[in-house]
């Protein structure tokens, strides 16, 4: 079983989502970002899995249907929250608009419903 957790805070646990071949592509995104990036995102990560929120909706926000995203400019991570103080990203990209794209959104919602069946059958992890 592969490892796709991304910080663990006192608040909230932040992992990648992966699917059922335990790939992540939301991982490999955040991989092949440069080391500025990938620090400023887990900057937001870490303060909200410490603290248990960002007051500022320039960098948290909530997108409507129980998605969320983080917004390290120009990137969103988009996720959702799980029982048991857990956050799940689901995918990024680049904001190229002023509106969240809606194929993306779509994206995060049919992988918190695949991640919810794949947890419910036990074969999420």
């Amino acid at each position: 079983m592969k490892e796709f957790t991304a910080y663990i805070g006192e608040k909230f646990t932040i992992e990648w989502y992966s699917d059922e071949k335990e790939k992540s592509d939301v991982l490999d995104y955040f991989n092949e970002l440069p080391d500025d990036l990938k620090i400023r995102t887990l900057v937001l990560f870490k303060k909200f899995a410490d603290i248990g929120e960002i007051k500022d909706k320039t960098k948290f926000n909530f997108e409507g249907d129980s998605i969320f995203a983080f917004k390290p400019i120009p990137h969103r991570f988009l996720c959702f929250f799980v029982k048991g103080k857990k956050i799940i990203i689901t995918n990024a990209f680049v904001k190229k608009t002023d509106k969240l794209p809606k194929n993306e959104k779509i994206r995060a919602i049919k992988r918190r419903e695949d991640y919810e069946t794949r947890s419910k059958k036990g074969i999420y992890y």
